[in-house]
């Protein structure tokens, strides 16, 4: 979002005309932004064969996906409705790889038998995948470096308690399932976490992987997953990429001199790619003094942005109507029957009711995690690309969370 003339705006659109326009609370996406962040990982990582595979969890709207398409980028997805959302927009089953997390066993025939390429997690999984194909359909399998980086245990996803993946201390056990059923094995997938910063943690994690990888002889990929850092604050310092990229290229081609030829480099970013594109729009409606905090309520609650709740995350507030205001302390709070605080004590222009507020970094993991508690219906949503602002999910009726009940 750009400040000029002390009025805001997202590639010339008002975010106050948009409110008016669409409703408020609303989701909007700068698709200015989707195609620099993929412009930016591919530019680090020119010096390999590299592909990029949206975890798509991240934001799921149709617009988005059709954006990624255009972009080149492939898709992962963790569950048959994310499968069957890529494939509206066009990617074909051979696109998109499939990572699952203790599923059911249709739910990964489902995906295999339409083309993907499963990522396989679980050794039960992997017998599984034996018994049914053998060796006539290709799979990656996910392995668990047991390393732990990203800073907020929640996010973590590589150290040893985490649900995700195979630990490699059990790599005897995948290599006998794998050798007994002549199972294909074209790739192994790592996902450290989230929020990383520097190479270490992926340099150290796929000094792992690729050690494991050489008792693979087939192999065409190493997925080292996502979890490149996003700045949620404005002091936070953003992630090198080039150097990033430059570090992990130096150690993948060491890798693939060891094994003889050239593999395929796969990241799977969402947070990365949608992240800083999103804004939640919200309008300031009872401003209460009280003699703890000065609180201001918004007509949204953890319903639609639940991460500073379940998270603790931090996310940028801006009052788009007034930010030449006199700076004041608030407390920013929802409309939701719980305790939905999004910010405390957060210095901001001086707020008004009425006043349209922004919530920065709210493409990745927001609508998608959002819920109709209190019985309350999900925002719009707008994606605004080469200056043109379009709506690309209406907002939510009561007909909608009505729509599946029976006792009507």
């Amino acid at each position: 979002m750009q400040l000029s003339d002390n009025q805001y705006s997202i590639q010339g659109v008002d975010p106050v005309e948009l409110c008016r326009q669409y409703g408020s609370p609303l989701y909007v996406y700068d698709g200015g932004t989707i195609r620099r962040k993929v412009l930016e990982l591919q530019e680090a990582f020119s010096g390999v064969k590299m592909k990029i595979k949206y975890a798509c969890k991240a934001n799921t709207n149709l617009a988005v996906l059709r954006l990624m398409r255009e972009l080149g980028v492939e898709l992962d997805v963790v569950s048959p409705g994310e499968f069957e959302m890529g494939r509206c927009v066009g990617y074909l089953g051979s696109q998109i790889t499939f990572t699952p997390s203790g599923v059911p066993y249709p739910e990964v025939r489902t995906a295999v038998e339409a083309g993907a390429t499963v990522n396989i997690d679980s050794l039960p999984l992997l017998e599984w995948f034996g018994q049914t194909y053998g060796s006539s359909k290709p799979c990656l399998i996910r392995l668990k470096p047991n390393v732990a980086a990203g800073g907020n245990i929640k996010i973590m996803t590589a150290h040893t308690d985490s649900k995700f993946g195979i630990s490699v201390a059990l790599l005897d056990n995948v290599l006998a399932i794998v050798e007994k059923y002549g199972i294909k094995v074209i790739g192994l997938h790592q996902h450290t976490g989230s929020d990383i910063k520097e190479a270490e943690p992926f340099l150290k994690a796929a000094g792992v992987i690729m050690e494991a990888a050489l008792h693979f002889p087939d192999l065409e990929v190493i997925d080292m997953g996502g979890g490149f850092k996003v700045a949620y604050h404005p002091e936070d310092s953003l992630t090198d990429m080039h150097t990033l990229g430059q570090q992990i290229t130096a150690g993948f081609k060491d890798f693939c001199a060891r094994y003889g030829r050239e593999l395929e480099l796969w990241f799977e970013p969402g947070k990365f790619l949608v992240s800083e594109s999103g804004y939640l729009l919200v309008t300031a409606t009872v401003l209460k003094n009280d003699p703890a905090r000065f609180f201001i309520h918004v007509d949204s609650g953890l319903n639609h942005l639940v991460r500073p709740m379940m998270y603790g995350s931090y996310h940028h507030i801006l009052n788009v109507s007034n930010p030449g205001g006199e700076a004041k302390t608030y407390t920013v709070v929802g409309y939701i029957c719980e305790t939905d605080t999004f910010a405390t004590d957060r210095p901001l222009p001086e707020v008004r009711p009425g006043d349209v507020l922004a919530f920065l970094n709210a493409g990745a993991y927001a609508f998608t995690m959002s819920s109709n508690y209190n019985a309350r219906v999900r925002p719009a949503e707008v994606l605004i690309d080469h200056g043109q602002a379009r709506l690309v999910r209406r907002r939510e009726t009561l007909d909608d969370l009505l729509r599946t009940q029976e006792d009507l």
